[in-house]
């Protein structure tokens, strides 16, 4: 049908095709996409340097990233609106690798996850975010959150590292070494941190169409070079990273260049050196390319669920998986880390008045210029300053109105699901979180929906009986599928009634589903009437069961099974046992 085709084509460029080519581009749809490019590239660029550093590289990589990545997945995508660069979502998967394999390793694993994208894409598979509960995205995204927040604790208060390099770096034991740490904070830099996100929650105050991100840094960074007039140091970008160029000179900050080619497996590992590519280091870094192309599928499909909601538009999700897979095979030759779609960029664009993607290429072309123009500027930027960012974007992440909202009216099952994702994505990781979640909560459903599966006795109900049934003759209903978490107690239950029955009705007209362990145990109670003498009529069988029951190749059985189209039909054939088998089919 025309109108789902969105649902299941694969289309490069689908979304620039509909908003440019098949509406008419004017000149005031362009000055729209060109205000909000321009805007949502002011807010990237700090973001996109923050998010880098939350993963364990140079700030200039998550520039990269906005600008390579965020340019192709806008050209090749499904999603109109959607801004794509680094997300915090990612921090969490990405610092661990970076850790262990170096900047050579988080590409690599980069490129693998963009190959499965493009997989997923091919494959068809974008409607499966459909089929992820509320309350397992809830619960990894506010764990995602809680763990980015404890990763800027350092850089916010200045505590000195006691981690060692290849050390261990999951939450359980990283976070007791900073508590460890806290006394020994630095005042300095906690007033700098303090003051660049006491910014940022006044100027949300205000609901001014500038974004905050930019007076909050300016505030951080004026702090910071009044502590160093001073005498006090306060750490920046610029003391913290350095850069070499090609002819051998070196600088602070971040590189004023943009960036080369260069083969992923060629960038340093965690020795410095180039990456080692061999099967052991595919084998290892799969779980980790896995693990990002689910959360760059999931986070992508949901922002452009997100900006459906806002726009009333439709966008294609196949087509937006095979943009990101585009985008994410090409980013890392240019030094980009891991892209996808940024829910809160996103949000910011469609409200600027973004036309079509064209607003999504401008936005990396933005961050190009800043890039270029601004990188000594950037080196002045306090961390504790881009922590305090983090602390903001990880708060708004967590999305906790909705977590109290749902901890406070949803049912038990899904109070029990959010809390183990969140206590999982924080103790161990976002795919152990997400596959435990699903699981967890697909189990809970399945228990709710059997117990929905009742067996009630009819026999005595004037409005679906109008005659009385013969003497040792009962009728039953089913309501509810008939699968297999339902359908053993349902029969087993029936078997235990026909015991010392001579014949028992079953109307099935409220069974809109029997599959294989509802066929299996109905087979059984088919066969315990046999062994019972008890003669079942079976009525108003709905379309899928009939359909199953025809392919298992269910007959009437003399004396034992016949079948009725309705429940009339089935009475009077209990009134009329001297009938065969033959006329009652």
């Amino acid at each position: 049908m025309p109108h789902r085709a969105h649902l299941f084509s694969v289309r490069i460029a689908s979304a620039i095709r509909e908003s440019c080519f098949q509406e008419a581009y004017t000149w005031r749809r362009f000055s729209q996409d060109l205000i909000a490019g321009a805007t949502v590239g002011v807010i990237a660029i700090p973001l996109a340097m923050a998010l880098a550093i939350a993963s364990g590289v140079a700030p200039q990589h998550g520039l990269y990233t906005a600008m390579i990545a965020g340019f192709v997945i806008a050209l090749t995508g499904g999603s109109r609106y959607s801004i794509s660069g680094p997300t915090a979502a990612f921090v969490v998967i990405l610092y661990p690798v970076a850790q262990q394999f170096g900047l050579g390793g988080l590409l690599m694993a980069t490129l693998m996850a963009g190959v499965i994208l493009v997989g997923l894409a091919l494959a068809r598979l974008g409607r499966l975010i459909e089929y992820i509960p509320e309350s397992v995205t809830l619960g990894f995204t506010a764990g995602i959150a809680i763990v980015i927040a404890v990763l800027q604790i350092k850089d916010f208060f200045g505590l000195p590292s006691l981690q060692r390099q290849g050390e261990d770096t999951s939450f359980v034991h990283s976070f007791p070494q900073l508590l460890q740490a806290l006394p020994n904070l630095d005042w300095q830099t906690t007033l700098v941190g303090l003051s660049t996100l006491v910014t940022l929650l006044l100027w949300r105050r205000l609901n001014l169409r500038i974004p905050g991100h930019l007076p909050a840094l300016l505030v951080g960074t004026l702090v910071a070079m009044l502590f160093a007039h001073w005498g006090f140091t306060v750490e920046t970008i610029g003391s913290r990273f350095n850069y070499s160029m090609s002819d051998g000179t070196m600088g602070q900050g971040i590189p004023p260049i943009l960036p080369g080619l260069v083969w992923p497996w060629q960038q340093p590992g965690m020795d410095g050196q180039p990456l080692t590519w061999s099967l052991a280091t595919f084998e290892a870094l799969l779980p980790a390319a896995f693990s990002i192309a689910m959360l760059g599928a999931i986070e992508s499909l949901l922002c452009a669920v997100v900006l459906d909601g806002m726009s009333g538009r439709r966008h294609s999700a196949n087509s937006e998986l095979l943009g990101q897979g585009i985008g994410n095979i090409i980013v890392p030759f240019f030094g980009g880390i891991t892209a996808t779609a940024a829910i809160a960029r996103s949000a910011a664009n469609y409200r600027a008045g973004a036309e079509s993607p064209v607003a999504a290429m401008i936005h990396a072309l933005v961050v190009m210029a800043g890039l270029l123009a601004l990188a000594p500027l950037l080196a002045y930027l306090p961390m504790a300053s881009m922590a305090a960012l983090l602390l903001m974007v990880a708060w708004q992440m967590s999305e906790a109105h909705k977590v109290v909202n749902l901890l406070k009216k949803a049912p038990g099952s899904d109070i029990l699901v959010l809390i183990a994702c969140m206590l999982l994505t924080v103790l161990f990781d976002m795919v152990i979180a997400i596959s435990t979640g699903v699981v967890l909560a697909s189990l809970l459903f399945m228990r709710d929906i059997s117990a929905m599966t009742k067996v009630t006795e009819i026999g005595g109900n004037r409005k679906l009986i109008s005659n009385d049934l013969p003497e040792g003759w009962s009728a039953y209903r089913i309501n509810g599928p008939l699968f297999f978490a339902a359908a053993d107690r349902v029969f087993s239950e029936l078997a235990l009634l026909a015991a010392d029955k001579r014949g028992v009705i079953l109307a099935l007209d409220a069974v809109p589903l029997l599959d294989a362990g509802g066929l299996s145990a109905l087979t059984k109670f088919i066969n315990a009437c046999g062994k019972y003498n008890t003669k079942l009529i079976m009525s108003d069988i709905q379309f899928q069961p009939l359909k199953t029951l025809a392919r298992a190749g269910t007959r009437p059985i003399e004396g034992v099974l016949v079948f009725a189209s309705t429940l009339d039909e089935a009475v009077f054939q209990a009134c009329t046992p001297s009938r065969s088998v033959s006329e009652a089919a």
